[in-house]
């Protein structure tokens, strides 16, 4: 009936109607995984090729890399030819699904890795914490959807602000990683933000977020490392972030090391491959920190020409997601944008100190087969919205 339609509408008008591609955003995030997988290898090549571990293969990450990204690509793609509508019956089924991967952590089936259990063995490695992200984006998109003009409400509104909260916690305690729940809570505020007018709510709870925060900086700011215990391993990380120098040989080494990596990278870098930082000095290099890398390689120039790419691929996010053809389509897109610029800032913040040290990947960039599986196939969603955009074209 849709196609007659159409049909007789493109007879009347002498237009033919068709679909939207955004090749834009497809060629920003290809070239984002590409040169991910450049500096991916660039900051672990030397700590590959001199270590027993990797079997002295200096292409070690890389190809694990180079074969998560490929199966990402090729997710991305089947996602944006299956109309995102189709998603929304899985919805409830994903948040569940989520909530059993987290609770499996503790099981046999978990891997735990540099001090943290945060993954698990499906045959491959997976961290659940990269599925509750999709997952609670499909989930509340559908959730808002379904509620209608109750989500005016405030007891809509409250409702719907509590549902992410059971992930978030479980993530938290049970996998160790906050960032993660951070994110996820992130994504779900922004969310609910574009779909409810309470703005002055948002506001308030804003407010009292940062009183609460900045309470207990200030708290922190008059107590000593050794006053805390071994186990207040963030608390010891916020004491480090306002006295670094003080703490350059322990819990501020990471970050120290990172600021030394930019500020010698000038403004045109090293080049790539030159890093010196990578060489023992800056840990965890191609995970957390691989932006430093960037600095290093490719200078202030290089840091600011990445941060553009981001700040295209979120606008594209944000025309695909004003043009939508409805809203389910449009808060698909939110919680991708959301996702992806939550995420940029806090790991831009970490690698230059403006807030404490958390571990928090650069999206596409950074080393973790999870995450950029996960994020091409939330890209996958945004372009199947872009997809469901119809133009008129005249013949």
């Amino acid at each position: 009936m849709k196609k007659s339609r159409r049909k007789i509408r493109e007879l009347n008008t002498g237009k033919k109607e068709s679909q939207f591609f955004d090749y834009s955003l497809l060629f920003v995030v290809l070239f984002l995984v590409g040169f991910g997988l450049i500096m991916v290898y660039s900051a672990s090549s030397y700590d590959a090729s001199t270590s027993k571990s990797f079997n002295y293969d200096a292409a070690y990450f890389l190809k694990k890399q180079a074969f998560a990204a490929a199966l990402g690509t090729v997710a991305m793609f089947g996602m944006a030819y299956i109309p995102y509508r189709f998603w929304e019956r899985f919805a409830i089924m994903g948040y569940l699904i989520s909530v059993v991967l987290i609770l499996l952590v503790l099981t046999p089936l978990g891997i735990e890795a540099n001090g943290a259990r945060r993954w698990l063995n499906l045959g491959i490695s997976v961290q659940p914490a990269e599925i509750a992200k999709l997952a609670m984006i499909l989930f509340l998109a559908s959730m808002i959807c379904a509620m209608g003009k109750g989500i005016r409400t405030k007891r809509g509104f409250w409702y719907t602000l509590a549902m992410p909260l059971p992930i978030c916690v479980m993530v938290w305690k049970i996998t160790d990683n906050m960032s993660s729940a951070i994110i996820i809570f992130g994504i779900a505020v922004l969310m609910l933000f574009v779909a409810s007018p309470e703005y002055k709510t948002f506001f308030v709870l804003g407010g009292i977020g940062l009183a609460g925060v900045l309470g207990i900086v200030l708290f922190l700011s008059k107590m000593d490392i050794s006053q805390l215990e071994a186990s207040a391993f963030r608390s010891k990380r916020i004491i480090a972030w306002l006295n670094l120098e003080e703490y350059a040989s322990d819990t501020g080494f990471q970050t120290l090391q990172s600021l030394y990596a930019i500020g010698s990278g000038g403004l045109f870098g090293k080049g790539i491959g030159q890093s010196i930082q990578k060489q023992g000095f800056l840990p965890e290099v191609q995970n957390d920190m691989i932006f430093a890398l960037i600095c290093e390689e490719l200078g202030i120039f290089g840091g600011i020409c990445v941060i553009m790419l981001f700040i295209l691929l979120i606008w594209r996010c944000m025309v695909i997601a004003s043009n939508a053809s409805d809203l389910f389509g449009a808060l698909l897109v939110v919680g991708v944008l959301g996702h992806i610029a939550i995420q940029v800032i806090l790991n831009i913040a970490v690698v230059t100190n403006t807030i404490p040290n958390t571990g928090i990947s650069l999206p596409f960039i950074s080393y973790g087969g999870s995450s950029i599986m996960f994020l091409m196939i939330e890209m996958g969603l945004v372009l199947s919205v872009g997809r469901g955009i119809r133009l008129k074209e005249y013949r």
